[in-house]
């Protein structure tokens, strides 16, 4: 914005006699479900992602305990019977539990994030209309001062 279009908008803002705060704002009625505010975070494919996130959480956790139990069980069975395989199975066995946990603790972490993060939106948003409301009463009181 060049200086002379904002001394321009002053100037006719002055003439309109607009000397308040004003906020923008969305219009009252723009379909939708009914709810207030801009902050929604209930959206179906982020539900979808939780839900799948807890999903693969929930089976991985009992397929990956029988994939274990059988790899260090086979582990044992062969380094019995004095093969070097047997040791080989056991690390892989090892680094699979780690890698799983590592999958585990991401999936969890995932469907708790958006868990958290809906219920943080929806103490935002009733906050910030807490706070924009009261902007109303605040002016009013102003308002009384300047004996209007």
């Amino acid at each position: 914005m060049a200086w002379e279009e904002w001394e321009q908008l002053k100037a006719e803002a002055v003439q309109r006699g607009s000397t308040r705060m004003q906020l923008n704002q969305n219009p009252a009625d723009q379909g939708g479900d009914g709810t207030q505010g801009d902050l929604v975070a209930g959206h179906a494919d982020l539900e979808s992602v939780g839900k799948a996130a807890h999903d693969l959480f929930e089976g991985f956790t009992a397929y990956s305990g029988h994939a274990r139990v059988a790899s260090v069980a086979a582990a044992g069975g062969l380094k019995a019977e004095g093969y070097a395989l047997g040791a080989a199975l056991e690390h892989v066995a090892e680094r699979w539990s780690e890698q799983t946990k590592t999958l585990l603790d991401a999936c969890a972490h995932i469907s708790n994030h958006l868990r958290y993060t809906k219920n943080q939106h929806t103490a935002d948003d009733s906050y910030i209309a807490g706070t924009v409301s009261s902007i109303a009463t605040l002016d009013e009181g102003f308002d009384d001062r300047k004996g209007h």
